[in-house]
């Protein structure tokens, strides 16, 4: 099966979206048209993120601002993902987070409660935090050093975040810190974990085979879509480059130069 044709025998694509579909604040100029083509060819897309700094009304109002309308049921995010983990493992437990309001709110929206009184702490929640102080870092410290079998769970496992100018620190870097500092490393949620394809596919009815991730990741986004065992496409319009998609164990079935050339597949 050639390129285009395996494409078009996708039915859901599964979008990350900064470096995917837009980087920073600046959408691609495919992005719009693309999404049009998928659904005017029958089939669906979802967007599919790791970053947990925002919750899904954050990110239903900044693609508004980009021009691209959605609900909330148009995204499979990390933080979606660690709460649906903490109701099947943790459920009525009192967390701290490590993490920005956004995802803050999204957790207790899933009926946790938060505290920041070290005493009450049954579970360790990090996230992608923007908001970031040394007094979390403590806690957190604090927190896995006092009490070495507190359950520790991390959104995801990006070690940065792109931006306009190159990247900053994500969620992974922020837990290497933790390890040195503790010794413990977290139970990781998000991509590469296959939880977040598998949710969509079982929440919108998808086989595997008509199934696709697309990202600019190999560590993250194809790596997940590899380990549900769908399709996993690589864009070279975000973090990964030649080297580090050559020394990659891990190969995707489809490299791209930008999500662009999935658009000029379905009009052909």
């Amino acid at each position: 099966m050639n390129k285009t044709e395996l494409i078009r025998s996708m039915r859901l694509f599964l979008f990350d979206m900064d470096g995917t579909l837009y980087l920073g604040d600046e959408l691609f100029p495919f992005a719009k048209p693309l999404l049009k083509a998928i659904r005017d060819s029958g089939g669906t897309y979802l967007f599919m993120t790791n970053n947990s700094s925002k919750s899904v009304e954050d990110y239903v109002k900044k693609l508004e601002r980009l021009g691209i309308g959605s609900t909330r049921d148009d995204f499979i995010t990390s933080s979606q993902a660690t709460a649906y983990y903490l109701h099947r493992h943790y459920e009525g437990k009192t967390l701290y987070v490590c993490g920005t309001e956004s995802l803050k709110a999204e957790i207790r929206r899933e009926g946790f409660c938060i505290t920041e009184d070290l005493d009450k702490v049954e579970v360790v929640v990090t996230g992608f935090d923007t908001e970031l102080t040394f007094k979390k870092l403590w806690d957190v410290s604090w927190l896995l050093t006092m009490h070495p079998d507190m359950p520790y769970i991390a959104t995801n496992p990006d070690l940065v975040c792109p931006t306009e100018f190159g990247y900053v620190p994500d969620c992974g870097s922020v837990a290497i810190m933790i390890k040195n500092a503790t010794g413990r490393e977290p139970v990781v949620i998000g991509k590469p974990s296959p939880l977040m394809p598998e949710l969509a596919m079982d929440r919108l009815g998808f086989k595997k085979s008509e199934t696709c991730v697309i990202g600019d990741r190999i560590y993250t986004d194809v790596k997940s879509g590899l380990n549900a065992g769908i399709t996993g496409i690589l864009v070279m319009s975000g973090e990964t480059t030649e080297k580090i998609l050559s020394e990659s164990p891990d190969k995707p079935d489809l490299v791209l130069r930008d999500a662009g050339e999935i658009l000029d597949a379905l009009s052909k």
